[in-house]
C-alpha cells in the first residue's frame, strides 16, 4: 500500500472528525462496544449487592423468565437492525438517482440513523452477554440491575426506532435535502470568513526570482489548505504561491506550490508543505461552499432531466441557491495575497471570485431550463432579487455578472421554439418588474396589482 506524506496533527484531526461524521461504522461501533462495557458493568454491579438485598425500581424476575426475555430482546433487535438497514440502503439509493449522488452524504451522516443502527446492536450484545449472568436454576432470582438496564435499553431502543422512520421520511423530501445542503454551505461560509479575519493583504511581491515548485504528492480533491499553516512552512523571506484551491482537483505530481527563492533545504520544505495541504479521495464541504452549490445545482439539473421531469424540485433548488448567494455576494472573501510574519506572503490566485460563484451558481441552470417557464421565471426572479440585494448591500461590482445571466436567460428562452409569445412576454416582465422577488407566480398587471394592494391594506372600500 501506498504511504502519503503525514499531515499536520490539527489538519488530520479535523479529516478525522469529518470522516467520523460520515460513517456508518464508526459512531455504531463506538455504541456496540459502550453495549459491552455496559454489560461487565451492570453485571458487576449485581455481583457486589446482596443476593437478598431488593433494589428500588429494579425489575425482579426469575431466571428462566428473564431467559426468556433476553433471547427475546437479542432475536427482535438483530432483525430489526436488518430492516434499518435495508432501509437506509433504500434511501441512499433513492437520493442518489432521485436527487444526486453527491447528496448521498447528508444521509450517511444523519447522526440519528447512526446512533439507532448503534443501539440496535448494542442491545442485541447486551442481551447476548447478560444470558452468560442469568443462573442454571429456573426459579432463582435473576440479577435485577442487568435486567433493568437491558429493558431500559429495549424501550429506549424503540422510541428510537420509530423516530428514526419519522425522521427517515422527512429526510427524503425535496424540501429538506435542499434546506440541508444550503444550511451547510451557509455554515462553511461563515467558519471560512472567521478564519480570513486575520489575514492581511499583502503588498506586490517579486516572482521573477528562480522558483522552486512543490508537487501534489497524490491525486485527489483538496480538501484542506489553511493559509497561516502554510506560511509557517516555508522560510522568512519566502513567497509561497498555491497552485490550486480548496474544491479542486489535483493530479499527483502536478505543481501544488510554486515558491521564491529557492529554498536552502528544499526537501525539509517539501515535506513541511505536504503536511498543509489536505488531499482526499471524495470531494468534501470542510472548507469548499462551492461544493454546496454544486449539489444545489445538481439537484436541480437532474429534476429538470428527461428521466425525472421535475420542475418544482427544479425551483426549490433554484430558491435555496439564491439564499445561499444572498451571503456569498455580500461576504468579504479571503484575499488573494496574505502577508504573514517575517516578510512571508502567499499568494492564492486560484481562490474562486464572486463572479466565478454566481456563474457555478445558474450558469448551467440557464442552460437546462428554457423548456420550463416556471424554472425560468424563477432563476428571473432569483436574479433580480440578487441584484437589487447587492445594490442594497453596496457591492455594486456584482451587478453586472448577475445582469449578464438574466441576459443570457433571456436571449436563450426567446430561441425557443414552441414558446407563445405572451409567455415571452411575461418572462421578459419577470425580469423587468420591480414586483416582490417571493412572489412565484406570473407578474400581475398593473390594475390587478393596486386591486390586491389596496384590498389589504382597506383602501378603495365602500
Amino acid at each position: 500500500m501506498r504511504r502519503y506524506p503525514a499531515l499536520r496533527p490539527e489538519l488530520a484531526l479535523a479529516a478525522g472528525v469529518y470522516r467520523f461524521r460520515e460513517s456508518l461504522f464508526l459512531l455504531p461501533a463506538l455504541i456496540v462496544a459502550g453495549g459491552v462495557g455496559l454489560a461487565e458493568a451492570a453485571a458487576a454491579v449485581d455481583r457486589a449487592l446482596d443476593a437478598r438485598e431488593t433494589v428500588p425500581g429494579a425489575v425482579q424476575m426469575a431466571s428462566n423468565a428473564a431467559t426468556w426475555l433476553l433471547s427475546t430482546v437479542a432475536g427482535a433487535t438483530i432483525t430489526t437492525a436488518g430492516v434499518v438497514f435495508s432501509l437506509t440502503v433504500v434511501s441512499l439509493q433513492l437520493a442518489s438517482s432521485q436527487f444526486s449522488p453527491r447528496v448521498m452524504r447528508s444521509f450517511v451522516r444523519d447522526r440519528l440513523s447512526q446512533v439507532v443502527i448503534g443501539l440496535l446492536v448494542a442491545t442485541f450484545v447486551y442481551s447476548v452477554l447478560t444470558l452468560r449472568h442469568i443462573g442454571a436454576d429456573p426459579a432463582a432470582p435473576a440479577p435485577p440491575v442487568t435486567l433493568t438496564v437491558a429493558v431500559a435499553l429495549t424501550l429506549v431502543t424503540v422510541v428510537l426506532i420509530v423516530a428514526h422512520l419519522d425522521r427517515l421520511a422527512r429526510r427524503l423530501q425535496v424540501g429538506e435535502v435542499v434546506r440541508a445542503i444550503a444550511q451547510e454551505g451557509s455554515e462553511v461560509l461563515a467558519a471560512m470568513l472567521r478564519t480570513g479575519v486575520d489575514e492581511r493583504p499583502a503588498a506586490p511581491t517579486r516572482e521573477d526570482l528562480e522558483p522552486y515548485v512543490v508537487p501534489a504528492p497524490r491525486a485527489g480533491w483538496v480538501t484542506q489548505a489553511p493559509g497561516q499553516r502554510i506560511l509557517q512552512a516555508v522560510p522568512p523571506g519566502t513567497t509561497v504561491r498555491l497552485e490550486t484551491r480548496t474544491g479542486a482537483y489535483i493530479h499527483q505530481g502536478e505543481p501544488l506550490v510554486t515558491l521564491w527563492p529557492t529554498p536552502a533545504d528544499p526537501r525539509r520544505v517539501v515535506r513541511l508543505l505536504s503536511a498543509t495541504v489536505a488531499v482526499a479521495d471524495n470531494r468534501t464541504m470542510q472548507e469548499d461552499v462551492d461544493f454546496a452549490i454544486r449539489q444545489l445545482v445538481d439537484i436541480g439539473l437532474r429534476a429538470l432531466s428527461s428521466a425525472i421531469n421535475d420542475p418544482t424540485t427544479a425551483v426549490e433548488a433554484t430558491l435555496r441557491i439564491g439564499g445561499l448567494l444572498r451571503e456569498v455576494l455580500v461576504a468579504d472573501l479571503p484575499p488573494e495575497s496574505v502577508a504573514g510574519p517575517d516578510g512571508r506572503v502567499l499568494l492564492r490566485p486560484w481562490n474562486l471570485r464572486h463572479e466565478e460563484y454566481i456563474e457555478h451558481a445558474f450558469s448551467q441552470l440557464r442552460q437546462a431550463a428554457p423548456a420550463q417557464p416556471l424554472v425560468v421565471a424563477t432563476l428571473l426572479r432569483v436574479l433580480r432579487m440578487l441584484v437589487q440585494h447587492v445594490q442594497e448591500a453596496g457591492r455594486d461590482e456584482h451587478v453586472p455578472a448577475l445582469r449578464r445571466q438574466i441576459r443570457l436567460l433571456l436571449e436563450t428562452v426567446q430561441d425557443q421554439p414552441g414558446l407563445h409569445p405572451e409567455d415571452l412576454a411575461r418572462l421578459r416582465a419577470v425580469a423587468e418588474d420591480a414586483t416582490d422577488p417571493a412572489e412565484h407566480g406570473d407578474p400581475l398587471p398593473d390594475a390587478r396589482r393596486d386591486g390586491r394592494l389596496a384590498r389589504a391594506t382597506g383602501h378603495g372600500q365602500d
